[in-house]
């Protein structure tokens, strides 16, 4: 065996030893949203865990509508600053299939990040995943009304399908001021996160190729006359792994803006 290709072997060999089975190298994460990081050039979504997107709004402790989906995802970024970030790797996201699922921690810390914006309350306890296992986490911030349970919010999975008639939760919901509320939550016109310019509508055509919608790029004959989006998305990846799919009448594919 040659002097370098000793060396890899080496190199591959100690990795093997120190790494389980599924865990991946402890690395700086780039945050793509309140429950998706990127790990090199691998996006894990993180497990047990249901996160405001982006673009979706919720109303305060005061009924003044507030952008809970960038919050979220500043939350993470707080969370991960500066840190080197391990995940467990539980293989593809069933969502999406080129992201994988993963239970990521900070190096040398005990709570996971799911569990910490769940105490934070950024984030939703999923009960079908290994038995909600932070559900006493969500009842302690419901119950301190942290993050998005001081005011008034929809789930962040019926946000992404635009159940509008679904329950809302939260500490400052209001029976008399239902229909209100619901109108600011799920507003006609939903506006733009900084940096997110893909246009996302929700179309019954779509279903055929089994998606929810269609985005739109810059780059598309449909950008400029589709004025009133469903939603918002900062890249055709995250399009994409919300169920949607390119228009047809784009122009060559290229990388969003």
């Amino acid at each position: 065996m040659k002097p370098m290709q000793s060396r890899s072997f080496l190199v591959a060999v100690l990795l093997s030893i120190v790494l389980p089975a599924g865990q991946s190298m402890a690395a700086t994460a780039i945050v793509r949203d309140g429950g998706t990081l990127q790990l090199g050039n691998v996006t894990y979504r993180l497990d047990g865990i249901d996160v405001p997107t982006v673009d979706q709004l919720c109303i305060d402790e005061h009924a003044d509508v507030w952008t809970c989906g960038i919050e979220a995802r500043d939350q993470l970024a707080k969370l991960t600053g500066g840190k080197q970030v391990r995940c467990d790797d539980l293989g593809p996201d069933p969502t999406y299939k080129k992201w994988r699922l993963g239970v990521c921690k900070n190096e040398g810390e005990t709570a996971g990040l799911s569990q910490l914006l769940v105490r934070n309350g950024f984030a939703l306890n999923v009960e079908a995943a290994a038995n909600g296992r932070f559900k006493a986490d969500e009842a302690r911030a419901r119950e301190d009304r942290q993050g998005l349970w001081k005011g008034c919010f929809a789930a962040p999975r019926e946000f992404r399908v635009a159940k509008k008639d679904g329950p809302l939760l939260g500490s400052a919901c209001r029976a008399d001021r239902d229909r209100e509320i619901r109108q600011a939550l799920f507003p006609e016109e939903l506006v733009m996160p900084a940096s997110c310019r893909i246009k996302g509508k929700y179309a019954v055509r779509a279903r055929v190729t089994g998606n929810l919608g269609i985005y739109h790029l810059q780059a598309c004959r449909s950008y400029p006359g589709l004025t009133n989006p469903d939603r918002w998305f900062c890249s055709e990846d995250d399009a994409q792994a919300a169920g949607f799919r390119r228009a047809y009448n784009c122009r060559s594919p290229a990388k969003s803006k």
